[in-house]
């Protein structure tokens, strides 16, 4: 009988969440940041290095959520196609969105090099395998709109060809993108605290904030281990906010993605399932997403976690058979790990930095938050420091509130069963958004 894998995400084997021993709450500080994930590592980081007292609490342990949890594909993403975002906000926006987004994934190459965190980064591109002919069909119109905006190199792989990129029948061409890698989340997370710690900044995990009120000269946060006055703060909870931030809440879905890993396979037998070692994800409303392990031995599988279930093998087995969908040589290998966290979306699923009652947040990354978090975290940063770097085509509004909804997504199983059945009777196919 089969053992069952490891709940713990496979990448803690190499740079588990730490346990920082606990220093005592200073009673204020120029700056409070919310989160230690990527997002409030990154602000506190800029901060510091601005010469800012900074304290940093997390209810968990410092990256023990989304930010040691996700997948590792360094993409920048947004949720919607080119031609889809000039639809809607039209070429100008949608050119500065998309340019954002390739600017952040260079930012974080470069920072990555200068600050020299190992952390397996790889530009090694992305496949997008298209689930029926007609949405190769708008892959490839989307390639010519990208090339002539952004001049990335993308092109177009149709379905006599994608063996060249994936050793599966599952699909119908795709396009690949060469400007996006991979790396390893918890080793990039472990850097970006190391970096944050000796810029002087003071991280508290497993430090609870329960409140946030506003004074006439700055904030007084709430902590379980104290009250601090703070100038200034920037909330960076994304996916993992709690009813602290009740106003926040009710503007975040958390949605549970699932990754497995499997066992170590033969280096034929992933040459063969990836030839070109590049991360992967599908035109389905509902996609999965994959790739090699940064050692190249083992297959790393994501999707959505089942619509009414929150059991964790039986969650396993939701994504298992998509493992085994899209190669079935697999059905029976054997998962050595999986593991689920949130990603958080908002009404627009634009990804953005925004500002309440005096109080910054960066947020909503849709499942993208690998790069966008540490961009945004820097960017909040710097609009706290005044500085014109601040600038950014994600800032917004803040999202707008979901109806009916206080925390507990509710309608997300239904939400998923109307997807699940989009992808199954190709509903809405005459245009991918």
């Amino acid at each position: 009988m089969t053992s069952a894998p490891n709940f713990d995400p496979y990448w803690w084997e190499a740079a588990p969440p730490p346990a920082i021993e606990p220093t005592p709450v200073a009673p204020s500080a120029d700056a409070v940041v919310v989160g230690a994930g990527y997002t409030g590592l990154s602000a506190a980081l800029t901060l510091a290095r601005a010469g800012r007292t900074v304290q940093v609490f997390d209810l968990m342990r410092p990256g023990e959520g989304a930010s040691s949890r996700n997948g590792g594909i360094v993409s920048g993403n947004l949720r919607f196609s080119f031609s889809r975002g000039v639809d809607v906000f039209g070429l100008a926006r949608t050119k500065a969105l998309y340019l954002e987004g390739q600017e952040a994934r260079e930012d974080l190459w470069r920072f990555l090099e200068a600050e020299k965190i190992d952390c397996d980064f790889a530009l090694r591109g992305r496949f997008t395998a298209a689930m029926r002919p007609a949405h190769y069909e708008a892959q490839a119109r989307e390639v010519d709109l990208l090339n002539t905006h952004l001049d990335i190199g993308a092109y177009a792989v149709p379905k006599a060809d994608q063996h060249t990129e994936i050793g599966s029948d599952a699909y119908s061409g795709g396009i690949v993108r060469p400007d996006i890698g991979t790396l390893h989340p918890a080793e990039y997370h472990a850097g970006l605290l190391r970096v944050a710690l000796s810029s002087g900044a003071t991280v508290h995990g497993q430090t609870a904030v329960l409140g946030i009120a506003r004074e006439r000269d700055g904030f007084t946060v709430r902590t379980a281990r104290g009250d601090v006055k703070a100038r200034d703060v920037i909330v960076g909870t994304n996916g993992y906010t709690d009813r602290s931030d009740s106003w926040l809440r009710r503007r975040l879905v958390p949605a549970a993605s699932r990754i497995i890993a499997t066992e170590p396979l033969s280096g034929n037998l992933m040459r063969h399932l990836i030839p070109k070692g590049r991360s992967i994800v599908e035109t389905r409303k509902l996609y999965r997403y994959y790739r090699p392990s940064p050692d190249g031995t083992r297959l790393l599988l994501g999707g959505r976690e089942a619509a009414f279930s929150r059991d964790p093998s039986a969650n396993t087995a939701h994504v298992r058979r998509s493992l085994a969908e899209i190669f079935p040589e697999l059905q029976d290998v054997r998962l050595t790990h999986s593991w689920s966290g949130y990603v958080a979306f908002n009404r627009d699923q634009l990804p953005r930095l925004f500002e309440r009652d005096g109080i910054h947040y960066a947020a909503g990354y849709c499942g993208s938050g690998t790069v966008w978090a540490r961009w945004l975290g820097m960017k909040a940063a710097l609009k706290v420091l005044g500085a014109p770097e601040a600038n950014t085509a994600l800032a917004c509004d803040p999202p707008k509130a979901v109806p009916l909804y206080w925390g507990k997504p509710w309608f997300l199983p239904a939400a998923m069963a109307w997807f699940g059945l989009q992808d199954r009777y190709a509903l809405g196919d005459k245009r991918l958004s």
